[in-house]
């Protein structure tokens, strides 16, 4: 038997790589410095009879500002990414002791209750689950039926098709959900528990037990 409802250690950011990155590349102020000497040299040996015409030296520096504006920008760019990344990490901690639905299809059943979840691009006229063991042997079917677009939850109790109590474990779930008698694309979604926060070269994630390691943006909803 079942039952679904409708539901609506962090890393602190280091400025090592950024202050390496600087190290390695001339700053705003240096490229102003290196433009004005060879300026000032092109004016002390010039052809007198050829100098330089006005459109010239307005060119070349409205080219340094450029070069300048752009180098101000991206270091206030890596500035606003650092601040980024660092606020959905302090945001992820919150998470800790929570559980999170995010897309898997693996199902435990302990204390005569196991829970998962199904995400669906729109609405569908049939939704229908599979229940497996580990094994893969079909132990349960479950009959959704009609479910909205969105991300909906559901519990199984642990009853199988014959009426006997599954035995407590690791279990697994399919889903197919139907619009119109055409498939639709249903997105199974498992249920962990936060155990902590990692910041790596790809973002913010975190560890969810028996899931591993989850992408902050992959999270689905939190419970």
């Amino acid at each position: 038997m079942s039952t679904v409802g409708n539901t609506s250690d962090a890393a602190a950011t280091s400025a090592a790589p950024s202050a390496r990155a600087a190290a390695g590349r001339p700053g705003a102020s240096e490229a102003e410095d290196r433009f004005l000497k060879l300026l000032v040299a092109q004016l002390k040996n010039q052809d007198p009879l050829n100098p330089m015409d006005n459109a010239q030296i307005t060119s070349q520096m409205a080219q340094i500002s450029t070069v300048s504006g752009i180098d101000k920008l991206n270091t206030t760019l890596q500035s606003m990414a650092a601040s980024f990344s660092a606020d959905q990490s302090l945001q992820a901690t919150a998470m800790i002791g929570r559980s999170v639905l995010a897309p898997g299809s693996g199902l435990e059943l302990q204390n005569g209750t196991a829970a998962g979840g199904v995400e669906l691009p729109r609405a569908a006229d049939q939704v229908a689950l599979s229940i497996r063991d580990g094994s893969g042997q079909g132990v349960h079917e479950v009959d959704l039926g009609p479910q909205p677009a969105g991300v909906l939850g559901f519990q199984w109790d642990g009853v199988t098709d014959s009426g006997a109590s599954a035995v407590p474990g690791s279990y697994s779930f399919a889903v197919e959900a139907v619009q119109g008698g055409k498939k639709i694309v249903a997105t199974a979604l498992a249920l962990g528990l936060v155990s902590g926060v990692t910041q790596g070269k790809d973002g913010v994630a975190l560890k969810v037990n028996g899931m591993g390691s989850v992408a902050l943006s992959d999270v689905k909803q939190v419970m």
